[in-house]
């Protein structure tokens, strides 16, 4: 058995790492507007000036804005999501590579403040309408099939500072509001929908902050029990409102294995699974929350009843398909001296001697894919797409041109556990490798960590001519997806 006739090869970008045009059409700040460059070892930090008149900086994860302080862009701080990549301005020549290529599918998010710009605004910025429209005639002119996440790290800042953000149950109303806007206008443009982009981020400071205080927890699970309301309303709506939808959940792939075969490993892991990754799903696929979300709840003192309040809710808003990222996988444990992954501040659990890891200490396990994909559809009994996926990498620019074998090989291996696991009897129906054209990072705001098949000249400073430069990779998924996943060589 081989890739379905039918399948969508293609690639993924963000708004806020790739459009840029940050200030321009009449879009309003986001979070990532005010949030620093770094480097995987050390942190992104978002900016504030106090009402004094002082400034100040904090984590990026798990930061308290001080009372009376307003985000802010600071003098002698570079914010490299000002400009991504420069999508805003490159996009009709970015559409015309990506169908060199061969894409069937390009997933894409719209910058809700580019559509709302304080999120609570009476009517929709129509400068933002006509972009987002221009975007998705061009690619259907390639027959290109758009993929949109609605919410990607890119809410209205307004809303984040003065709202609440998602700690307000008033934002869902907002939410709403928005996707009803942008369902009305493209409903004979898009066709697929992903609600939030990795919903679980919302409690991956459990995960990734040592010792994580109680007060950052319940946050998290607060934020995220009200985007799954958020999602669940809209998602009925499409249903009902337009039939023609298919709308999708997408979770990050926190993908772990047991360390050793220590009992208390595995139940470490099960729990780890549980917590980081099937909640987010059961809750979205299934449309109730697990039996062992009452562990967590316990945990951090979190009243049962505000979960439950909206149990019709979610009922009536279970997704059609269940999309998601995959890197890497890690380890889990309860012998603490074994070394864990991941680079400087960053990590997400404990090393495997068994696979190796990218320059920013992620574990690459082709294997791990496949194992996933057979869990997962196992599991929820949907259509499967992998919306991410990909090698973080230094590439090196010499006479126009971009040797990048190592990417070739990470995706070749990946290509072939995805038709393994088609092999086993998964329904996967795409795969939209992350970064198919350069952009910023999320988790350090650089631009060396780079992803694409398409070269953008653009350096961690911001400086460059954004001239795009076809990879080797390039060519590499050219012929892949020509051969429909066949010719890997």
């Amino acid at each position: 058995m081989s890739f379905p006739k039918n399948f969508y090869w293609g690639g993924a970008t963000a708004a806020n790492q790739y459009e840029g045009g940050w200030n321009e059409g009449g879009r309003g700040p986001a979070m990532t507007d005010v949030t620093t460059g770094a480097t995987k070892d050390t942190p992104r930090y978002v900016t504030y000036k106090n009402a004094d008149g002082t400034t100040g900086k904090m984590s990026m994860f798990g930061g308290t804005l001080p009372e009376g302080a307003e985000y802010a862009c600071l003098d002698g701080y570079y914010y490299p999501n000002h400009i991504g990549t420069d999508f805003y301005h490159h996009y009709k020549e970015d559409i015309a590579l990506f169908a060199q290529m061969g894409f069937k599918m390009f997933r894409m998010s719209i910058s809700w403040p580019r559509i709302y710009p304080n999120g609570n605004d009476e009517k929709p910025n129509q400068e933002g309408l006509d972009f987002y429209r221009s975007v998705f005639e061009e690619l259907h002119k390639y027959g290109i099939e758009p993929l949109v996440t609605i919410s990607h790290y890119d809410d209205p800042l307004y809303m984040e500072e003065k709202l609440g953000g998602w700690q307000n149950r008033e934002t869902i109303g907002l939410y709403e509001k928005y996707c009803h806007t942008i369902f009305e206008e493209y409903k004979d443009l898009v066709k697929y929908w992903l609600t939030f982009n990795e919903i679980n981020s919302a409690i991956m400071a459990v995960s990734f902050i040592p010792n994580c205080p109680d007060e950052i927890a319940k946050k998290g699970y607060i934020k995220l029990h009200n985007q799954f309301v958020a999602s669940a309303k809209v998602v009925k709506y499409a249903h009902e409102h337009y039939p023609q939808f298919k709308m999708g959940c997408m979770i990050a792939g926190m993908i772990s294995y047991p360390l050793t075969c220590d009992p208390k490993d595995v139940l470490a892991n099960q729990h780890h699974m549980q917590d980081s990754f099937y909640y987010c799903g059961d809750v979205q696929v299934r449309g109730a929350y697990p039996g062992f979300a009452r562990k967590s709840w316990k945990k951090y003192n979190l009243d049962p009843g505000f979960f439950e309040q909206d149990k019709d809710v979610l009922k009536e808003g279970k997704v059609d398909f269940f999309s998601y990222s995959y890197y890497a996988t890690s380890c889990e444990t309860t012998h603490k001296e074994a070394k864990r992954d991941g680079a400087g501040n960053m990590s997400m659990g404990y090393k495997n001697g068994y696979i190796q890891y990218s320059e920013w200490g992620w574990g690459m396990d082709p294997d791990g894919l496949r194992y996933s994909l057979n869990e997962l559809y196992d599991r929820y009994q949907v259509p499967l797409m992998v919306v991410e996926n990909g090698l973080g990498a230094i590439d090196v620019f010499e006479d126009g041109k971009i040797h990048d074998p190592y990417r070739i090989d990470y995706m070749k291996a990946h290509v072939k556990a995805m038709k393994e696991a088609i092999e086993d009897g998964v329904d996967l129906i795409a795969y939209t490798p992350w970064g198919c054209i350069d952009l910023v990072s999320a988790g350090t705001g650089e631009m060396r960590k780079r992803y694409g098949f398409i070269y953008v000249d653009m350096d961690d400073e911001g400086k460059g001519t954004l001239n795009r430069y076809r990879k080797d990779s390039f060519y590499w998924y050219e012929k892949c997806i020509k051969s429909n996943g066949e010719d890997l060589d």
